[in-house]
This record gives structure tokens, sequence and C-alpha cells, in this order.
């Protein structure tokens, strides 16, 4: 039997201390860790009272941003052409849903265009940061959102709501110079970081929509606004469970934009276009103001809001006639005869004389090649005045090299030409202006560096490697026309309530005034004089207010092809400048019609134009409604027997036939006119 082990105590007081030190032991650790627990408890509901407070605030209430509503755009008259409309979407939560895939089954039977679009919903869920709401479906009808909302309780993190969407009341008639708005891309981010700057917190809102063109790009950052802030309840879960609209921050709008263009001149001037494709610029002469800046054919840029259909877009991209191309800046075309009076202007600063005459046989020979008028019977004995009106290019092959390239050159950059304008708009192209030294930078191979002079004739009559673009032909035409300064065009009037600057704020021409009047009269004769290439389509019918202009044809490809039996891609493009009244310019207008035809055309739109833009002038119109003058009667002397004599059977002699006056005695200014000899 074995025995157990035990522990012998020889004295009972050794056995009472021991148990004694354990007590105070055990005991003493107790109380500090209760003095420890009750310290840490009196920090925190004392000390760091407010601290925690302030943290648990956090976590039951969020702050959601709310993008701004996006700045108005108005055209001079205050018409609002980029606004702001009410509109009704449903949106989706993923960390609110159970199952998106179930959910936007559901969301199907409710509204079936959601399928369609149904990988990218998933995409934009996906992307977008927790919580936050992601915009399925804009533009619901009534009934789609009341049916929504009506189900909504089984649908979990499916919501509806009203705000406010980007709209255009025009279409497309500013669809290229105000822009348009999209959804924010991962490139629009990294372009901002590329930049040094922090991404704003709106980019990565899946409703917020930024300027992709015109002046919604330029001035995006004006339009924006500030964004606010919904205060709202949330659980644990981070789920809403209720709003705090009295700490919420409403958002603030962007700044409203007043562009200098005519919605009346707009809204006409692609409406004369139709199904042709081409520019139209018109502007203010004395001040710059851009009234008119049209590019057509054109595209709806509400389409965009939401995002355009691939196939929509892909019919776009594929049409011939590039309606996505802003042909008013961006496209650039050969200037015809439209550049003769650069040409002129450039002759008179190298001294020629505008009398001296020049014979049109109908062609030029130069070297082994022979440069031919559009005239092939001619068009006799020529002065710069008649060169001008009839658009002989024989007169100008004669002359050219006379002035040289390098100096037409340097006339054409002092009308505006070969260059981009500051107006608020990107995406201009410069063109191309010829000249010895760009034919030194622009070619490599040291064969091909040297001009030789019978390029020049090409130049002078706008064919060759010139291309221009129709605002720089209205800035070109403006320029002639104001005569004193180098308007620049203005296309932005104000932002926030600022004004820009005029574009009447500038340097003065080179140019001799005189040199100005021959180049105008011969403008003048072009639309006027019942020889004139542009006559029968420049009439106005607008009392005396009359038109002065420049016709212009620029081959498309070799040999001049004209006519609807002719495929469109290989047609001559139709150019026309002009400025009215002539006698007191005001108005400035390019029209260039891609493949047009023939200048005729182009003729024809910018006269429709014009019309317009002068009817919505008061001191043009108060002119026009001008009753004409009586026409002159002798006075009649009732004391005279004579006066009330029977008429006498005797014959009466003619009137006799009133002299001219002389050219003093004419009223406003005189047109230049040639010396007969």
């Amino acid at each position: 039997m074995s025995s157990e082990p035990s522990i012998f105590f020889s004295d009972v007081n050794e056995r009472q201390g021991s148990f004694l030190r354990r007590t105070f032991v055990m005991g003493g650790l107790t109380a500090l860790g209760v003095l420890g627990l009750t310290a840490r408890l009196g920090q925190l509901q004392v000390v760091q009272a407010q601290e925690y407070t302030t943290l648990a605030t956090a976590n039951q209430f969020n702050f959601r941003l709310v993008p701004p509503p996006r700045g108005v755009i108005k055209d001079r008259d205050g018409v609002v052409i980029a606004g702001n409309r009410p509109s009704f979407r449903v949106l989706v939560v993923r960390d609110e849903t159970k199952d998106l895939d179930q959910t936007l089954d559901l969301l199907g039977r409710l509204i079936p265009e959601t399928l369609d679009r149904r990988r990218a919903i998933i995409r934009d869920v996906n992307a977008a940061p927790r919580f936050s709401p992601v915009p399925v479906k804009s533009d619901l009808t009534w009934e789609e959102f009341a049916k929504v909302n009506l189900y909504a309780n089984e649908l979990p993190g499916v919501m509806a709501d009203m705000h406010e969407t980007r709209y255009y009341p025009h279409g497309g008639a500013f669809a290229h110079v105000v822009g348009y708005v999209a959804k924010v891309s991962a490139a629009d981010v990294e372009a901002v970081r590329a930049r040094g700057e922090e991404a704003s917190p709106l980019l990565f809102n899946p409703g917020f929509r930024i300027g992709r063109q015109g002046v919604e790009a330029t001035l995006d950052t004006d339009l924006r606004g500030v964004a606010g802030g919904q205060r709202v309840e949330v659980d644990a879960r981070g789920r809403v469970v209720g709003e705090d609209p009295a700490n919420s921050r409403p958002a603030v709008p962007g700044q409203e934009v007043v562009l200098t263009l005519d919605s009346d001149i707009q809204n006409r001037a692609l409406e004369v276009f139709g199904e042709e494709s081409g520019g139209c610029v018109v502007m203010d002469v004395r001040n710059g103001d851009v009234l008119c800046m049209v590019s057509s054919p054109s595209f709806d840029p509400n389409l965009f809001v939401s995002g355009v259909p691939s196939n929509i877009y892909r019919a776009w991209a594929d049409y011939e006639r590039r309606p996505l191309l802003d042909k008013a800046i961006y496209g650039t075309f050969p200037p015809g005869s439209t550049f003769k009076m650069t040409t002129a202007l450039a002759l008179l600063d190298a001294g020629i004389n505008p009398t001296e005459r020049v014979n049109c046989s109908g062609a030029y020979r130069f070297g082994n090649r022979t440069f031919v008028c559009h005239r092939r019977a001619g068009h006799g004995p020529q002065t710069m005045h008649d060169a001008i009106k009839n658009s002989c290019n024989v007169y100008f092959y004669h002359m050219a090299n006379r002035a040289g390239v390098d100096r037409i050159a340097r006339t054409a950059e002092a009308l505006g030409l070969h260059r981009t304008y500051e107006m608020g708009l990107s995406g201009q192209r410069a063109g191309t202006m010829p000249s010895t030294k760009w034919k030194r930078e622009n070619f490599r191979n040291p064969a091909d560096q040297t001009w030789f002079p019978g390029e020049t004739l090409s130049v002078a009559i706008g064919q060759g490697a010139i291309e221009v673009n129709a605002l720089q032909l209205a800035v070109m035409t403006a320029r002639i026309a104001n005569g004193r300064k180098a308007i620049e065009p203005r296309l932005i009037k104000s932002v926030g309530g600022v004004d820009r600057p005029s574009g009447a704020a500038v340097k003065d021409l080179p140019f001799e005034d005189t040199h100005l009047d021959i180049v105008r009269a011969g403008m003048a004769a072009v639309a006027n004089d019942v020889t004139g290439t542009a006559y029968r389509v420049s009439q106005l019918g607008l009392g005396d207010i009359q038109m002065a202009g420049k016709t212009g044809t620029a081959q498309a490809r070799a040999g001049l092809r004209r006519g609807t039996s002719v495929a469109w891609s290989s047609r001559d493009h139709g150019l026309f400048v002009a400025f009215a009244p002539h006698d007191a310019p005001r108005y400035a207008i390019a029209v260039i019609v891609q493949h047009g035809g023939g200048s005729r055309i182009a003729a024809e739109k910018a006269r429709e134009v014009m019309r317009v833009t002068l009817l919505k002038d008061p001191d043009m119109r108060s002119r026009i409604e001008r009753p004409l003058p009586p026409e002159p009667v002798g006075p009649l002397e009732e004391e005279d027997p004579a006066a009330i004599a029977p008429p006498s059977p005797a014959p009466v002699a003619p009137d006799p036939v009133p002299a001219r006056p002389a050219p003093q005695e004419l009223a406003g200014p005189q047109p230049y006119l040639p010396d007969p000899q």
C-alpha cells in the first residue's frame, strides 16, 4: 500500500504567514487594477469626454458630397444656350444590396432599358466609392419614377430621386462652340495628377460631369461651382437612417457665362447650311464680337450628357461629312480667290500702281507650265480693281512675283491668317502660310527646300499649300472692313459678371488707308456691279444696305469639279467673305462650304445669314425701314398766270439732262474708282 504525498508544516505560524503573503499580493494586484481602471474611466469620462463625443458623432453622421448645379451659359441677349433642367433618375448603392445581379434583374423588370446597359452599370458600380449612389438611368418618365418608388422596399440599395442635368435647348446649333459635358474618365483624373494637382472629390462622384469641348471645356473650372455636403445619420453598417438638414452645406452653383453669340443668327446659319458641310463665322468689325460660329453638319450634345449609344457615335464617326469635326476653327481649306485681297494689299505695299493693266487672255505661261484663268475666254485688260471684281487669275499670276511670297505671307499674317486666337476655344488650327522660311523648315531634303517663283503664282490666288479656316477668313475680312485696327475675335463676353476685354483694344493695321480703300472698292464691285462675280447672289433686299464681298473656289482635286454629277468628295470647295453695309462697315462674314461645288452656294448662304444679322441690329432696322426720299418736284407758284394757263399746243423742248455732280459733292465715303486711262 503506497503512501500519499503530504506537506507538513512544522509550525502553525509559518502556515498562516504564507497565506497572508499570498492574500496581500493578490489583493494588491487587484487594487492596482481597479485603481487603473478607475483612473482610465475617469480620463475617458472627464478628460477626453469631448474628444470621444466628437468621434462618436462622426461615426454616427456622415457628409455625402452634393455636386453643384453647373453654371448657365447665355447668349448676348440673355437667351440660355446651356442650362440645367430637372430629371428623375434611379440609383443603386452596391453596399446596401444583398445581390447586385439579382437587384439589377428585378430593376430590369421595372425599367427594361437597364438590361441593355447591364455591363456598363456593373462597371460603374464596381468603380464607385463605398456607399456612393451610382446613376443607373436618368430622365425617367413619371410612370417609371412612381414604379421604382412603389417597389423600393423590395429593392434593397435602389432609390429614385430628382436632380439637375445639363440641357442644351438649341440642340446642335451651338454643339461645337459651346461643347458638351460627359462622365469623368480615368484619363481625366490622371491628367489632373500629371499637372501636380490634387484630384477634386467631385471627380469621383458617379453623377458628376465635366466639360468636354468648346466653352464647356475651356471654362470648366468656372462652370463647376463648389460642392455641398449632405449630413446624414448612418447605422453601424454605414446605411442611411436619417438626415440632418440643419447641418448640411448647400452646393454653390457655377458662375454664369455670357457669350457674344446671337442665338437667332446661330440657328439661322445652321438652318441655311442644311445637309451641306462647312463653317460660318460672323463678326462685329467694330469690336471683334463673334455673333455666329457654326459648323455643319452638327450633332445633338444632349446625348453626351447621359452617354451616346455606341451605334449612334459610330454613325457620326463614319459619316463622310464629319459632324463631330468643328469646321469653323479646326477644319482648314485652301482660301481660293478670297485670298486675292491679301495678295492685292501685298502688291500695293510693293509699290505696284493699281491702275496698271494686265491683259487676260484666259491663260498665263510661266516657264514650262500654263496657268489658266477661271474664264477660259479671258477678261481682257484688267486693273487691280477689275481683277478683284472679276476674280481674274491672270492679273495676279502676272503680278505675284513682283511682290514675292514672303511679302504676301507677311500681309496674310497681318490680316489674321496663320495663327490661333485666345478667345476661350481650344482645338484651333493655325493652318499653313507658305513662305521661303516655311519651305526650309518643313522639307528635309535640301533639294526641296528651295522656293520656286512658279509656286508663288499658286499662292497668289489662294491655292497651293496655303490653308485657312472660317474664323481666320472672318478676321481677315473684319480687319479689311475696319480699316484701322487689327481686330481680335471675342467670344466670351463675361464670366461671373466680369466683362472680358474688347477685341478692339489692339494695335493698328500696318496698311495705308488708300490701299485698303482700293481693296474695299473692289469687294463692293464684286457684290454690286452687274458684272461682278457675286452680283446675283449678293443682293440683300434691305433698302439701300449693300454688301461688299469676294467669291472663292478652291480645288479639292486637280482640275475644277462642280455639279451634283461629281462625287461629293471630289467637288471643289465654295467660299465667300463679305462685310456690310459696304458704305459703313459693321459686320463681316466668312462662309466655307466643303465640297460645295463652287462659290455660288457659299454666297447664297452668306446672304441669308447677313440678312438676319442686319435685321437684329436696331440701327440697321431703322435704316432699312427709313422711307425713301420723295422724287424732286419743282416749285409751283399759283400767282404766276403761266402756271395756271392751259397747255399750249406748241411743241415743248425736252428738259436738259442734269449735269453729273462732282465726286466731292456726293454724300458719304466713296469707293476708289480706277483711272479710265
